[in-house]
């Protein structure tokens, strides 16, 4: 797989009347085409900042990120963005909340209407487009969340722990989902969470992050037979790629 992001030396700092915080510095991670990337790390140690430095939200006091071999200001509207909540209007439709997005970039045309569309109709919810978010599980609210930032073909997804206000079995469920989709619309992927297990069962390749000021203490390579996150989590090998993550964890708590 050939580079796709990288973060060079990367500092941040935030500023208050308090005076001034590090949250992050001289990280340095690379992202390959198509992979699942995660990042994982003790509360308050800038994983979110991380995700909003990648997607131009905030820019890094030092170091650079470079996007396809660009500035990643550069490139511009190729980044989605999938945060903890779906945020859908309850008083529109499923597919008027998928079309959103396109309404706002004035990107409204017979084609990518289509393409929404086939979006729903492939990932099961087309029987739902008339349907208002109230009448939908919080599983399938999360996936017309990740339709609507699909319709605007990002080539890069950033997910802000998406699945953390579903319950346990429900989250398996929707983290199965996601997973498939993803990997059938081939798209490059930055997960951040707090949950070990969610990480190594949907990702490639894992960052620990250390506690503020934030460095990559550990990049991990997971390498579990599974096709799906459930059935990597019914193999021998997931508990022991656990042990290991959770120690590096473990000896910063």
């Amino acid at each position: 797989m050939t580079e796709f992001l990288r973060l060079d030396d990367v500092s941040f700092n935030y500023h208050s009347k308090q005076g001034e915080t590090k949250a992050l510095e001289n990280v340095t991670l690379t992202v390959k085409e198509h992979e699942f990337f995660g990042i994982v790390g003790p509360s308050g140690s800038g994983k979110t900042t991380i995700l909003s430095l990648i997607a131009g939200i905030l820019s890094p006091n030092g170091g650079k990120i470079t996007l396809l071999g660009k500035p990643v200001k550069e490139e511009t509207g190729i980044t989605g963005y999938m945060l903890q909540k779906d945020h859908l209007f309850e008083w529109r439709t499923i597919e008027q909340n998928v079309m959103l997005g396109l309404e706002l970039k004035r990107d409204v045309t017979k084609e990518s209407k289509d393409r929404v569309l086939n979006l729903l109709e492939k990932y099961g919810l087309i029987d739902f487009k008339d349907k208002y978010p109230g009448e939908l599980s919080g599983g399938m609210r999360q996936r017309v969340a990740l339709i609507r930032t699909l319709a605007l073909s990002p080539k890069l997804l950033l997910l802000d722990e998406p699945f953390s206000a579903l319950d346990y079995v429900t989250r398996l469920s929707v983290c199965n989902d996601v997973y498939r989709i993803i990997k059938n619309e081939k798209i490059t992927t930055i997960l951040i969470s707090h949950d070990i297990s969610e990480a190594i069962s949907l990702c490639d390749r894992i960052a620990m992050l250390t506690e503020r000021p934030a460095k990559v203490k550990k990049i991990f390579d997971v390498e579990i037979e599974g096709d799906s996150p459930l059935k990597k989590r019914e193999s021998s090998s997931f508990s022991t790629m656990f042990e290991k993550v959770w120690k590096e964890l473990g000896v910063q708590i």
